[in-house]
């Protein structure tokens, strides 16, 4: 409910924009595109504020390094570990293990207003996030105490591991494999295109316990050090190069059962819940992006000159 919450609320915002634009014009300026956006329309006291909080976190923390980070693709580790303090490193994960216990709409509302500061970074902590709500949804008492807390603080950061070179959008036929032995499972295979990849702590990863299809897949939670973990090139993207991505391979790497989430066969089941999740976290991080778009255009509008008078008093603009 929360994610159709979510939607009706952007088309809200949409069509709000629609029926209130105006147009600028004459020596005097009027209200312009950016000022038909009220992200904080139909909220809460309690969401604009903590709404308000992650806008001013965007602004001071992020936006002024944003072009920075990418260019120098600098993982903000510090500047992450400050928005965990405000609770942004587990918005939606139960407050007893160190999360917020926000629901579904809030955390929209916070990625949304990050996401003006640093779409890319802000798409990162939307991933991490979704991995320490897996693991406070699936993992037992001693799994939820043992990372929750960390995760939470972002003292450590989470990596979610799904796709593979042969299985993008076919999830259900990754072919990464567990045995299980005694107390382990020995993994092996490669997820591929890992957000955070190399740079992070926890590693959630879909793995093959069973037969084939979706059944016949379970959730290991893999920490960074673990003897056979390795990881491939840093990717060169065109973008969000904030937050690093790489191949995470797995040769005779050794897992603990106990790091197993849930029972064999129950990975996809997990998996797929995650990312219900994570498409309305992206949908708000593009918003976000695509409100901060809208405000430098209009900045433009209002000071850039040619002949003789600001681009907001010419009309052409504004069709």
């Amino acid at each position: 409910m929360a994610a159709v919450g979510a939607l009706s609320r952007i088309a809200r915002l949409g069509s709000r924009i629609c029926k209130n634009r105006v147009t600028l014009s004459g020596n005097s300026q009027r209200r312009g595109i950016a000022a038909c956006i009220d992200p904080s329309h139909g909220l809460t006291d309690e969401q604009k504020e903590f709404q308000k909080v992650a806008f001013d976190f965007a602004a001071n923390e992020m936006a002024p390094h944003m072009a920075e980070w990418d260019q120098k693709e600098i993982f903000p580790v510090e500047t992450m570990r400050k928005a965990a303090q405000l609770g942004f490193g587990g918005i939606y994960v139960q407050p007893d293990v160190g999360g917020s216990g926000l629901s579904r709409l809030d955390t929209s509302i916070i990625f949304e207003a990050l996401s003006t500061g640093c779409v890319s970074t802000t798409a990162y902590i939307s991933i991490h996030n979704m991995c320490a709500w897996m693991i406070d949804s699936y993992g037992n008492k001693e799994q939820r105490e043992k990372f929750c807390p960390d995760l939470c603080s972002m003292e450590k950061f989470a990596s979610y591991c799904l796709t593979e070179p042969g299985s993008g959008s076919d999830a259900a036929s990754l072919l990464t494999s567990a045995q299980r032995k005694g107390d382990h499972y020995v993994l092996n295979g490669s997820k591929a295109f890992i957000s955070g990849g190399g740079d992070t702590d926890v590693y959630v990863v879909m793995c093959r316990t069973g037969g084939k299809g979706p059944k016949g897949i379970s959730c290991l939670v893999v920490e960074k050090g673990t003897p056979g973990l390795s990881f491939g090139k840093k990717e060169k993207k065109v973008g969000w190069n904030s937050q690093p991505t790489r191949a995470v391979i797995f040769e005779d790497c050794a897992v603990p059962v106990a790091n197993r989430l849930g029972e064999e066969g129950q990975g996809f089941n997990f998996a797929m819940k995650g990312l219900n999740g994570g498409r309305i976290n992206i949908a708000s991080c593009s918003l976000g992006a695509a409100h901060a778009s809208v405000q430098l255009a209009r900045d433009h509008l209002l000071v850039r000159k040619q002949f003789g008078e600001t681009l907001s008093n010419n009309q052409e603009p504004m069709k």
